[in-house]
């Protein structure tokens, strides 16, 4: 079982990554519950590469609890070679890039409008400060996919929910035919979402974002204006892929999509998070 989650805020960019399971996090921890129906290999451990389950009506099924898998080890591979050991900034970003800039893996970027690039270099600029999840507030639904702490998917044949262990999220996908809201509704952090199936791969529509969202803890951002694509598809039992494209002609100059892997967590559940309990850290953040 997982130990609880730490966050701290410090440094330049105004708060450190999450630490997952560091024994100096360790103060409690539920018993462990095995997970039920998981693939066995001919050891008898788990076989994360057998095939995806299915719902009683045929559909690949999501649910489960997922974490976001690394871009590369935490630790670079000099790091036992005399090298000077990372500093605490850059050991919390260690494969944890697109977290920091979701367009880390575009070969030339984000396609940044003059708008949001400047909007995007202030943010950075400031250390990051009014990132939301530094003021326990909602995290964009990109940061949520990148996020250190894990998701919970529960799926229905008319509604997905999808339970963020990051500032106890709740989302909504509704899988009944609706269509997206198209009166002007009221903004949502996480956007309305509506999905649907494409064979074996569940594509989810999402509008009506707030005009504030960050999509990285760096700041790229979206819009009012902006729509977002993600298209979830389970390759086996043990791995999710997740395909997103944002289109948001106010912040960017065309749409881009970037792939989020994720894996899942075996007999264990999400922990509570209540970001602003005993919270002090808040008054601290400065800018330049």
């Amino acid at each position: 079982m997982r130990a609880h989650t730490t966050k701290s805020l410090a440094g330049m960019l105004a708060f450190l990554v999450v630490l997952v399971g560091l024994p100096g996090a360790l103060s409690a921890q539920w018993p462990n519950y095995p997970t039920p129906g998981v693939p066995k290999g001919p050891d008898g451990k788990p076989d994360l590469t057998g095939p995806a389950p299915r719902t009683a009506d045929g559909k690949p099924d999501l649910s489960g609890i997922w974490e976001f898998v690394r871009n590369r080890p935490a630790l670079p591979s000099n790091a036992t070679q005399g090298a000077p050991p990372p500093t605490p900034a850059d050991a919390g970003r260690i494969g944890l890039e697109q977290f920091f800039n979701i367009g880390w893996t575009l070969k030339d970027g984000l396609p940044f409008t003059p708008w949001g690039k400047e909007l995007r270099a202030r943010r950075f600029g400031e250390n990051s400060r009014d990132n939301p999840d530094a003021h326990c507030l909602p995290l964009g639904l990109m940061q949520l996919h990148t996020h250190p702490q894990p998701r919970k998917m529960i799926q229905t044949s008319k509604l997905m929910v999808i339970l963020y262990e990051a500032q106890a999220g709740v989302r909504q996908i509704f899988m009944d035919g609706r269509p997206l809201p198209n009166n002007d509704p009221q903004p949502w952090w996480y956007g309305y979402s509506i999905g649907h199936w494409d064979g074996d791969t569940l594509v989810v529509e999402s509008a009506g974002f707030r005009d504030d969202v960050w999509l990285d803890l760096e700041g790229s951002p979206l819009t009012g204006a902006g729509k977002m694509t993600e298209r979830f598809r389970r390759v086996n039992y043990g791995n999710l892929e997740i395909e997103i494209t944002v289109e948001d002609p106010k912040a960017y100059t065309k749409p881009w999509t970037v792939t989020v892997k994720q894996r899942v967590m075996l007999d264990t559940d999400l922990i509570e998070f209540i970001c602003g309990e005993n919270e002090k850290s808040d008054a601290h953040l400065v800018g330049k």
